[in-house]
């Protein structure tokens, strides 16, 4: 199946990395800058589970070829969304599986404007990556996955053929039963550390290892559960001490992508997760202060970058 993957930075070209490293028809549909260096060097993975560079298929948005593809991967930032889907349209065709990579919730309403809700597959990953100067992709963390499965939660013919074909590599593809569910967990989990973390301009292992820090971890973990609870979200009993067992085993260093990118004073996704978070708890009446300093602490960020 003929695969295309929006980008070739630290998320999309890991993972696209790793299925063109088992041998997968893939290409990267990438700016003319990304395009020369890919060129020049190669596509080149240093990373916990095994360094390899490789020779990658190029695209670039402005080449107006006929080139539909089986499945196209969307990985990218919330607040390039709309100009992601519109470089990748055209390689689009009514047959296409799109597969969104995207961190938070609101971008899965904002897809179906582009496509059928019956050509969507959900998608989420857990990895510590980034590109350095050189623009190579440096993976640090032991999980490096990335999990998809259909909306409704059934097995169909061909989840199963993605399931196929993304097994064998050297990242782990987890076919999901609930991808729903997971895709609400993963942004209850993202939304509490990226906003502790930021809030506290330090990684994880200060912040938990006083006592205050581990409540106030712990708090804006119950504010967002409590407001995807109320919106309905399908998330589990329990979710929270499951959450606060994984903040327990991060690395003492782990950062989050949204600190990482403040550090490096690029933009961030404060509306796409903090943000919608608290439009979910304004309808519902749910009291957040915690999450209400973090989104104002961000937006002050935002503000200071112009």
């Amino acid at each position: 199946m003929k695969t295309l993957v929006l980008g070739a930075g630290a998320t999309g070209g890991y993972f696209g990395g790793r299925l063109l490293e088992k041998g997968v028809d893939v290409t990267f549909l990438v700016r003319e800058k990304r395009e020369k260096q890919l060129k020049e060097e190669g596509l080149i993975i240093k990373s916990v589970h095994g360094d390899v560079r490789l020779k990658p298929s190029t695209i670039r948005s402005d080449q107006q070829e006929d080139s539909p593809f089986d499945i196209v991967f969307v990985a990218t930032k919330a607040y390039h969304f709309k100009e992601a889907m519109e470089a990748v349209e055209p390689f689009i065709r009514d047959y296409t599986i799109v597969i969104p990579l995207l961190n938070g919730i609101e971008h899965i309403e904002d897809l179906y404007t582009y496509v059928s809700k019956e050509q969507v597959v959900g998608g989420l990953c857990f990895i510590e990556s980034t590109l350095n100067e050189k623009g190579h992709i440096i993976q640090t963390s032991e999980k490096h996955e990335l999990a998809f499965g259909e909306m409704s939660g059934v097995k169909t013919e061909r989840i199963n053929q993605l399931n196929e074909l993304f097994s064998g590599t050297k990242a782990t593809f987890r076919l999901s039963d609930h991808i729903e569910q997971d895709l609400w967990h993963k942004y209850l989990f993202i939304t509490t550390v990226s906003g502790i973390t930021s809030l506290m301009r330090a990684p994880v292992g200060p912040i938990r290892d006083t006592l205050e820090g581990r409540t106030y971890i712990q708090q804006l973990f119950e504010e967002v559960r409590l407001t995807m609870e109320e919106a309905r979200a399908p998330i589990a009993e329990g979710i929270v001490e499951k959450q606060m067992a994984i903040v327990e085993q991060l690395d003492d260093r782990m950062k989050s992508s949204m600190l990482r990118d403040i550090e490096k004073g690029h933009r961030i996704e404060a509306d796409h997760l903090q943000g919608y978070l608290l439009l979910l708890a304004e309808r519902t009446g749910v009291e957040t202060p915690l999450l209400k300093l973090i989104y104002q602490h961000l937006k002050v960020y935002e503000k200071n970058l112009t």
